[in-house]
């Protein structure tokens, strides 16, 4: 859905109020994505109606993120640069070593990259290789523990890591759970609350009510930790 704003044309998604109290809830996230949590029988236009209200804080909102987003510099791979893994940032240091094995290793502090010769797309490709080892091995584990509380599961899910544009995880109708790499630089809270929201999915395939409630059953403060999710991903989503 969308409206006008001056000269600006503001799109939102609007999804399902999980506590539905009757009131419209709007949120801008620091990827400049505006998202609308209505309850399932609010008209199309009252939502629309109460988004515009909100229109100009919206409209300022969205100029506070762009101007903080203009300050996210593209990586370029070289030392001194700051990378997270599992909620903390890790300064990185690339190391020109032609006799070495080249590969990452995390030490002291700082995530060591040893390449042949100073090679951006070299170091880029050995980090995004190790994130990917990571992942594997810490979601894993995640998802072992994760999976006694929920009691609904049989019997472990096969688990895929999959690089994604703009999702950290999706559950297929057989139950596959998929993981996006990058979630391993996020703090542990939030790769639990990723893993929940999907083995929920395998109870409940869409975003209702009993989903909701089966979600806040399990972790109580899923809504927080989403927003500190939301709030990282423009440093962590790539």
């Amino acid at each position: 859905m969308s409206f006008r704003y001056g000269d600006e044309h503001i799109a939102f998604e609007r999804v399902k109020r999980p506590q539905a109290t009757g009131k419209v809830l709007i949120k801008v996230l620091p990827d400049c994505r505006v998202v609308v949590a209505a309850p399932a029988d609010a008209r199309d236009d009252a939502v629309l109606t109460a988004v515009k209200k909100r229109g100009r804080w919206i409209y300022e909102q969205l100029r506070e993120f762009r101007k903080q987003l203009e300050y996210i510099t593209p990586r370029q791979y070289i030392s001194g640069e700051s990378h997270h893994y599992l909620g903390k940032q890790y300064l990185l240091k690339v190391i020109e070593a032609p006799e070495q094995v080249q590969g990452v290793k995390l030490l002291r502090g700082k995530l060591e990259v040893s390449v042949r010769s100073k090679n951006t797309e070299k170091v880029k490709e050995l980090l995004a290789d190790w994130y990917k080892a990571r992942a594997k091995e810490v979601f894993a584990k995640r998802l072992e523990a994760t999976l006694e509380q929920a009691l609904w599961v049989a019997e472990q899910p096969p688990l895929r890591i999959l690089t994604m544009q703009t999702q950290w995880g999706s559950c297929s109708p057989n139950g596959r759970i998929t993981l996006n790499p990058h979630l391993v630089k996020a703090p542990r809270e939030c790769i639990d609350y990723v893993i929940l929201h999907e083995l929920c999915h395998i109870a409940e395939h869409n975003h209702s009510e009993r989903f909701y409630r089966l979600m806040s059953q399990v972790m109580p403060r899923w809504e927080k930790i989403k927003d500190q999710l939301d709030g990282m991903a423009p440093l962590i989503a790539h």
